[in-house]
């Protein structure tokens, strides 16, 4: 069947043109499905998005998410391929135990997935993974969740990595400076008697990372960026020549400590930080030293974010609102510009992680001018803890193809 798109905006190879878009779509919509009630100026397709941080949390954790939810709810957000990270259990340290997830993307993704392997066995940080046998299968290492706390592992890791042409996704984390931290340790912490988690807990394990990065020649990235210290590191990296980029995630652009509540929805790891951290994180953006924009998509079930700050677990669900959120806060106010957005979240994440996309097959189409308020109950995902809700947003997914066939609908 055919889905028809005429003379709207596309945006081929980061450009922005007009054409007669018409494209093969395997499903069961009219041969020629329209647009009820969207103004055609207000209709673009982009390139599939692609989140290189989602958490599916199957097998093991299929209470918070299964990789059927999950990957509708990556549909339902523009996302035509995501990769999934590998806290699971079993952990994906093996072709063995990885071969129980894939079994799973295989019968029940609506999106294509790609997974992550596991840098150390069991992501305990002993030993390493069998990174050789599972280099093929995997977008690349990573101990999400945790930072690899032994300096000599990493090195090993590294090296391995580099050998076999895979990226480290690194989770940077200093244990012997957290504390029991659980939120920034800034003036909402202080103000409210928290525990606090510093943020050289972050930028000193990516400082060790970088000159370990500088003697392996590994590709390296950093996941979810949260802090001043850690762009500037980066930065610095990118103008040594280091092999290098990074992640952060829509909360650490348009949230900080200053929006906290005693609510569970507002606490992940890493934790909001301060003001002057989130003018250098959008700085960072704007210049390119931050590579790429990831939901860090981290459901759990709502009785675990139901109580409050210090008790709740770490982590919100964000897939379906990334993209609304980004091009209402960050383009329509200027901030950067459209196609910033899609190489943050297309174009970037493909060329770092060798990730090939036929936009003829793996699209979505949005209608910009649809606004909404932000309403978690709506979500498809099964996690709807948000420090979101009740936002007001520009941009409904009204499509979206994911090799070849319409993984979301909303016509």
């Amino acid at each position: 069947m055919k889905v028809r798109f005429s003379d709207i905006t596309a945006f081929v190879d980061g450009l922005p043109v007009k054409k007669s878009f018409v494209s093969d779509v395997i499903s069961d919509f009219p041969a020629e499905a329209s647009f009820s009630g969207v103004s055609e100026k207000d209709t673009v397709v982009l390139p599939g998005l692609v989140d290189v941080h989602v958490h599916l949390r199957e097998p093991g954790f299929s209470y918070k998410e299964t990789i059927s939810s999950g990957t509708k709810a990556a549909a339902k957000g523009g996302f035509s391929c995501v990769c999934a990270m590998p806290n699971l259990d079993p952990v994906p340290d093996s072709p063995e135990n990885l071969g129980m997830e894939t079994e799973i993307i295989e019968r029940d993704a609506a999106v294509r997935v790609i997974p992550y392997g596991a840098i150390t066995a069991g992501e305990r940080g002993h030993e390493l993974s069998d990174m050789s046998r599972l280099a093929p299968l995997v977008a690349g290492f990573s101990d999400d969740g945790k930072g690899v706390q032994d300096p000599g592992m990493m090195r090993e890791a590294m090296n391995i990595a580099k050998s076999l042409g895979k990226v480290i996704a690194a989770h940077c984390e200093d244990n012997s400076l957290l504390h029991g931290g659980y939120i920034h340790d800034g003036e909402y912490c202080r103000k409210y008697g928290h525990r606090g988690i510093s943020s050289e807990s972050e930028w000193r394990q990516i400082e060790r990372d970088l000159a370990l990065v500088s003697e392996t020649g590994c590709a390296y990235h950093v996941c979810h960026v949260s802090t001043a210290q850690s762009v500037k590191l980066i930065r610095d990296a990118k103008d040594d020549g280091l092999n290098v980029t990074c992640e952060t995630a829509p909360h650490y652009l348009l949230l900080d400590e200053t929006s906290l509540q005693d609510d569970g929805r507002f606490k992940m790891n890493p934790p909001l930080r301060s003001p002057d951290d989130r003018r250098e994180l959008l700085d960072g953006i704007c210049d390119g030293t931050i590579d790429m924009i990831a939901t860090d998509h981290a459901p759990h079930s709502a009785s675990e974010k139901a109580r409050g700050l210090k008790d709740s677990l770490m982590g919100v669900s964000g897939i379906e609102i990334s993209f609304p959120l980004m091009y209402t806060y960050l383009v329509r106010t200027g901030v950067i510009e459209m196609t910033k957005l899609i190489a943050l979240m297309h174009d970037n994440p493909c060329k770092r992680f060798g990730i090939v996309q036929d936009m003829y097959r793996n699209y979505t189409v949005f209608d910009l001018g649809s606004e909404y308020e932000i309403d978690p109950e709506r979500f498809v995902s099964n996690g709807k803890s948000t420090p979101f809700a009740g936002w007001k947003v520009s941009g409904r997914c009204r499509l979206t193809v994911s090799q070849g066939r319409a993984a979301y609908a909303d016509l």
